[in-house]
């Protein structure tokens, strides 16, 4: 495997960073684009796991901070649910520009929300892999009800999420009511694989059952039985990228 870092452009000019992770001396079998955890980033050691399970499996992967996060440029407190889709957008546009063409998305919690609701956007992909996903992004406004009061009316709050605190203004709030998962599931048309685990504490298992509810065939379901949210137990993230690697050449 080669591992590469880069940075494009976002639709705002600010510089995201990546990285690229390429099998070793072959022809990648496809492009994949991982998005990332609520207010984690692209080093999060799942994500670092289940990329390169892809890439071991002959699948070449680009994870990238979203604007604000981790080394990419920008103000978290300025993002929100949609600007992370046009972000995932010009992941897409890197990719087609320098490389390939992504053939896969692949996302977890938020992010699972933020690839399903970009795919229809992104002619060449092919498949869509969400893990531990809301099948609402309102869904996540439980991370901070501390502040919700003090957000709607001051308009923003600092609020602590995993021990860190970040800032979280009332657009956010507006943006995640704004977008339907749902729906666009629905009109995605696109094989979907959907992981979760029963016993995820953060996104409950009823969101999985209703992203497959509203998906179209081909749709599939992995049970990440005994995994966390955040799949911190490494066994349970490099079965995930297994699973999704094998899923996925079918369609690639």
């Amino acid at each position: 495997m080669s591992s590469k870092k880069i940075k494009f452009s976002n639709s705002t000019g600010h510089q995201l960073a990546a990285i690229i992770e390429l099998p070793e001396n072959v022809e990648p079998l496809g492009f994949a684009v991982f998005a990332h955890c609520f207010t984690c980033n692209k080093n999060l050691t799942a994500v670092k796991n289940i990329g390169r399970s892809l890439t071991n499996n002959g699948i070449a992967v680009l994870r990238f901070d979203f604007t604000g996060l981790g080394e990419s440029e920008g103000d978290f407190e300025d993002t929100n649910f949609s600007s992370n889709i046009e972000d995932l957008l010009y992941a897409a546009f890197f990719l087609e520009g320098e490389y390939k063409a992504p053939t896969i998305l692949i996302g977890h919690s938020l992010g699972g929300a933020a690839v399903i609701a970009a795919s229809g956007r992104i002619e060449s992909v092919k498949a869509v892999a969400t893990i531990g996903a809301p099948s609402n992004p309102a869904h996540v406004a439980h991370l901070f009800s501390s502040g919700l009061q003090e957000i709607n009316t001051n308009g923003l709050a600092e609020v602590s999420i995993g021990g860190r605190s970040f800032t979280i203004k009332k657009q956010f709030l507006d943006d995640i009511v704004e977008n339907r998962i749902n729906k666009a599931v629905h009109e995605m048309r696109k094989p979907i694989l959907i992981l979760h685990s029963p016993q995820d504490k953060t996104v409950g298992i009823e969101n999985a059952a209703q992203i497959y509810q509203s998906a179209m065939h081909p749709k599939s379901f992995i049970s990440l039985d005994g995994a966390d949210h955040l799949l911190s137990d490494n066994k349970d993230s490099i079965y995930a990228g297994k699973m999704i690697a094998t899923w996925a050449k079918r369609y690639i």
